[in-house]
């Protein structure tokens, strides 16, 4: 009955020690070897309209109303924007701008953005990027971090540049010109 008893401990400890062995961190994960990495230019226009019938973007929270920043310091904007080819709002959609941006200067007019650029058109449709920053707004030129993407853009970095193409100050209603760069 020992030696029975202490064959039985030994398959079991032999059994325990394979399954440990088999239960390291390299069972729940796999490494897989990258290609090449792409380098990708997209030049679109982005037409953020607050005014009129159909806005694209709308006002989602605002400071209290004895807050009188001039940089509307706090209000909360959520888009929609259609993205086009060139800077006419008629010109070929290639996408939506979809997110949120508020301002976040007390100083200046300092926009928080996080927003997801959506793409429709050609070998693009159906991919995103995502930009995540600050966008300086009254700057000519800004530049702001690309942080991840979808479909053709899965683990995309990468930066965007903006530029106004036309503001209406008494609307807000802006075309911006985006030139974006992207490792993926």
């Amino acid at each position: 009955m020992a030696k029975a008893t202490l064959v039985l401990l030994v398959i079991s400890l032999v059994g325990v020690m394979q399954w440990a062995n088999s239960t390291n961190a390299e069972s729940w994960a796999s490494r897989l070897e990258a290609e090449k990495e792409n380098v990708t230019n997209l030049q679109f226009y982005f037409h953020d309209i607050l005014s009129g019938k159909n806005p694209t973007a709308i006002k989602v929270a605002q400071p209290s109303a004895d807050n009188k920043s001039p940089t509307l310091f706090g209000s909360i904007m959520m888009a929609d924007d259609p993205l086009t080819e060139g800077p006419d709002p008629s010109s070929k959609p290639v996408g939506r701008a979809q997110g949120i941006y508020g301002s976040a200067g007390q100083n200046e007019l300092a926009l928080i953005m996080a927003m997801n650029f959506a793409f429709t058109d050609g070998i693009y449709n159906g991919s995103c990027i995502s930009l995540l920053g600050k966008n300086p707004a009254m700057n000519p030129v800004r530049e702001m971090p690309i942080v991840g993407g979808t479909g053709l853009f899965r683990f995309a970095r990468g930066y965007a540049v903006a530029q106004t193409y036309w503001l209406d100050v008494t609307t807000g209603d802006a075309i911006v010109g985006y030139n974006v760069t992207v490792v993926h």
